[in-house]
């Protein structure tokens, strides 16, 4: 009974030892962690190039980017066709150019559905009036809107010299204003 009591003792001790915290790691030099020379970090990375020469490719294969529209508040919708708020933004965007105009305001809806969505645009387009161009954004476009949520629809508001004036996420009576405050405040900018 005594060597079994020994035994017992002895086996938690041993699941004691094991059972310990890990060391904290110890840094042997200043350069930052990283694993395959890539640094590991949950902050968004930085663009790879300006925004201003971020682009995005209409269905007929044209190539435009935010500096070629320039002199023009710009609103760059990220939305999908299966999104119930990206639907409900479309009559307020709609509004919008109506407002203001397409001298002075350009809407860009890009599409962020995936290849699954991409058949379903034609129809959601006949059924739904969307007065604004549908588009699909490069992958450092979208990386640089969804760094940090990945929620949509995501609205980029620019001012007339294609500074981001603000990024909105979703679509609600009390984003609507702040939408309608912020595109007033873009075509005023001169």
């Amino acid at each position: 009974m005594r060597v079994g009591a020994v035994f017992i003792l002895g086996l938690y001790f041993l699941l004691y030892l094991d059972c310990r915290p890990a060391a904290p790691p110890v840094s042997v030099s200043n350069r930052p962690v990283s694993i395959n020379d890539r640094p590991v970090t949950n902050l968004p990375l930085p663009p790879s190039k300006p925004l201003a020469e971020m682009s995005w490719t209409d269905g007929e294969g044209r190539v435009q980017k935010l500096a070629d529209l320039q002199g023009k508040a710009v609103i760059l919708d990220f939305w999908a066709t299966y999104c119930p708020p990206c639907r409900q933004e479309i009559p307020h965007l709609n509004s919008l150019i109506a407002k203001y105009g397409r001298d002075n305001l350009e809407i860009v809806g890009l599409n962020v559905g995936g290849d699954e969505d991409k058949p379903a645009i034609p129809s959601f387009i006949a059924k739904t009036k969307m007065d604004y161009p549908i588009a699909f954004p490069e992958s450092e476009l979208t990386r640089f809107i969804f760094a940090t949520r990945d929620d949509i629809p995501q609205t980029a508001v620019f001012d007339r010299k294609g500074t981001m004036i603000t990024k909105i996420v979703g679509f609600s009576p009390d984003i609507q204003k702040e939408l309608d405050n912020a595109v007033e405040q873009a075509v005023k900018s001169e």
